[in-house]
């Protein structure tokens, strides 16, 4: 694979069980460019570590004044550089690419994720993992991958040698074969805690990110409240944490550092001494010894490389085990099965849902009715449907699995596994290919994202091309909207199209009102079949709201549409009404029937206070009161709706 040839069609199903084994696998599928890294390696080394031949050849022609032979001890050296110089960079180039293409893939897996999750990726994991996952997590990850090919060509260069020098000079070299092992594994003991602090510190990281995340995106209701220095506060401390961590991480590592620099010290001591006697005893030559004592010197680089490896594993190990805790994340109510082949050996990969999805699709279109199982609540094809939920948590579940996205572990399930998805026409949505259920329903959230980019771009999305941009933005009330950006882009650009407007980051020039209609008429100009809206009108007027009410429900005939609220303009204009108590569909009808027949209904519509419902409980009176009351809402509603 090569950078030119970036992103890959099929980045591949990674093995998720546990860190190492997600290395294992992303190191599999790179075999060829590890081998290529390596042989790369492999020249670049041996040319380097051959230099005390020529050296050694050298001097003894020197001694021997033999000019015939210093002269192919020079040619050597030149060749050795060469090939030194050639194996280097292209060792470089390869390992690299390597760490690019392993990357790339890491980020590929984390973005098909996302897409698969949408909203509820952050509420199976926090987004500042996610965040660390997708910046920091993958270089570690990368660079493990990159080292690897780097340490497979110094291990074999340094037991190559060990075995040349045994052969070449066995009483010096017997000293070297065994010094040079115990080299490389003085630091093993220091590994674990070095290890415990690296994950100390990219753990306080990972909250400090959070925290800033928090902070930079609720930056306006803090201005309001006065509690910029507050958070800000919270923040230097968190920032304070990591940076302490970091200093005894650094300890640790400096550490292991000056072992690996103060051993091969000792090593070379030890060579040098005990080789002088061997020559001045008359059992080695001169030449012999500056080759013996070259050999060492040079084998100081490869030496390097264990320590490296073991530094990236050591970093890349918890990054992998946190991006294969996100990767591992499934829409789907097959997460049993998956679990299940892990057990057996096989990849945790997701099953084959396409498949499943094909066979489906090849006989009729997904459509029909919308039904979860959990709470029991039905909306019927082509109609309105509004649901009244009191516990905004729920509600956000509820929404969740009728989009496909069941819940794992919340109260709805209780002790038992993941719930069941919604289903549509009796198909659960979770058993099918996402592309197609992502057509089917499109799930609007309570604080949706607009993400930057004109107002033209905003609403370029995926469509069935029977709405139009100009219908769904008159649908959503956008036209104090349209005004304001127009304004905006003839003053800076002198053009007065809001199309060409640009948006900020997240839409945080607009207000909450505005920022929310604009979301609405993006889900709408997609046209969905089913088409689920978390408090919609929730940062607007009542006038606009009213407004809002009629637009939809004029733009959405024939379609079916579901809307999470407990505003009475909107639920008074619903087709259907479900009310949703502790869970469970516990009314259905209209907003007027359930105002008569359900007191609960009615306290979380009305937000009753206890007070009230006591005085409508006390008899003949009270309902009398109750009455006129109602009777004087139901003419402040009128009074809204002819106004609107």
């Amino acid at each position: 694979m090569h950078i030119r040839d970036l992103p890959y069609p099929d980045p591949g199903r990674p093995d998720v069980r546990s860190g190492p084994r997600f290395l294992f696998w992303l190191g599999r599928n790179q075999l060829g460019g590890q081998i290529k890294a390596a042989l790369w390696g492999l020249v670049h080394m041996a040319a380097l570590v051959s230099f005390p031949i020529a050296i050694g050849f050298g001097v003894q022609a020197v001694v021997d004044r033999s000019g015939s032979r210093l002269v192919m001890a020079g040619a050597l050296m030149v060749g050795l550089t060469v090939l030194t110089a050639l194996g280097d960079a292209m060792l470089h180039r390869a390992a690299v690419t390597n760490w690019i293409t392993a990357a790339a893939r890491v980020q590929q897996l984390l973005a098909h994720k996302a897409v698969e999750l949408g909203s509820a990726l952050t509420r199976k994991v926090a987004a500042g993992e996610v965040v660390a996952v997708s910046t920091g997590d993958v270089e570690k990850i990368g660079w493990f991958v990159e080292a690897l090919s780097r340490f497979t060509a110094a291990a074999i260069t340094t037991v190559a040698l060990c075995v040349a020098l045994v052969l070449y000079q066995p009483a010096l070299g017997v000293v070297v074969a065994v010094g040079v092992p115990a080299l490389a594994l003085a630091v093993l003991p220091l590994l674990p805690r070095a290890a415990r602090r690296a994950d100390e510190q990219r753990e306080k990281a990972g909250r400090a990110t959070e925290l800033a995340s928090d902070t930079v995106a609720g930056l306006r209701v803090l201005r309001g409240i006065g509690g910029e220095e507050l958070f800000l506060g919270r923040y230097r401390n968190a920032s304070q944490e990591v940076r302490v961590a970091a200093v005894r991480s650094a300890r640790m590592w400096a550490l292991i550092a000056a072992v690996q620099v103060a051993l091969p010290g000792l090593l070379l001591i030890g060579v040098v001494w005990y080789g002088t006697s061997l020559a001045r005893e008359g059992r080695i030559e001169v030449g012999e010894l500056v080759t013996v004592y070259s050999a060492v010197t040079f084998l100081l680089f490869p030496l390097r490389h264990f320590e490296e490896i073991a530094m990236a594993y050591s970093f890349s190990r918890p990054s992998a085990r946190r991006a294969a805790r996100v990767l591992a994340l499934r829409r789907s109510s097959a997460d049993r099965e998956s679990t299940a082949s892990a057990d057996t050996g096989a990849t945790a990969a997701p099953v084959d849902e396409g498949e499943r999805a094909e066979a489906q699709e090849a006989t009729e279109p997904l459509g029909g009715d919308l039904y979860d199982p959990v709470s029991g609540m039905l909306a019927p094809s082509g109609v309105l449907t509004a649901v009244v939920c009191g516990d905004p948590d729920a509600a956000g579940r509820l929404a969740d699995r009728l989009g496909g996205h069941p819940a794992h572990g919340g109260p709805d399930e209780g002790d038992h596994g993941g719930a069941p998805s919604a289903l549509l026409g009796g198909v659960a949505l979770d058993e099918v290919a996402l592309a197609s259920a992502r057509t089917a329903v499109l799930v609007q959230d309570k604080d949706p994202v607009l993400l930057s980019g004109t107002l033209a771009q905003l609403l370029d999305v995926p469509r069935s091309g029977e709405v139009s941009a100009e219908k769904a933005l008159e649908a959503a009330q956008c036209g104090d909207v349209l005004e304001a950006l127009a304004q905006a882009s003839a003053a800076e650009k002198g053009d007065a199209d809001p199309m060409r407007t640009r948006i900020t980051e997240r839409g945080r020039s607009l207000s909450g009102g505005q920022r929310q209609r604009l979301a609405l008429a993006r889900s709408l100009v997609t046209d969905p079949e089913v088409l689920v809206l978390d408090e919609p009108t929730s940062a607007v007027d009542s006038h606009t709201e009213a407004r809002i009410a009629d637009g939809l429900r004029r733009l959405r005939t024939g379609r079916t549409t579901i809307v999470f609220t407990s505003s009475p303009l909107v639920l008074d204009r619903a087709d259907r009404v479900v009310f949703v108590a502790d869970g469970e569909a516990a009314g259905v009808g209209t907003h007027r029937e359930l105002l008569g027949t359900d007191p609960a209904y009615r306290a979380v519509v009305t937000r009753e206070t206890d007070g009230e419902a006591a005085v409508r409980s006390a008899g003949p009176a009270g309902q009398g009161l109750a009455d006129i009351a109602r009777e004087d809402i139901g003419r402040i509603e009128e009074q809204i709706e002819e106004s609107a």
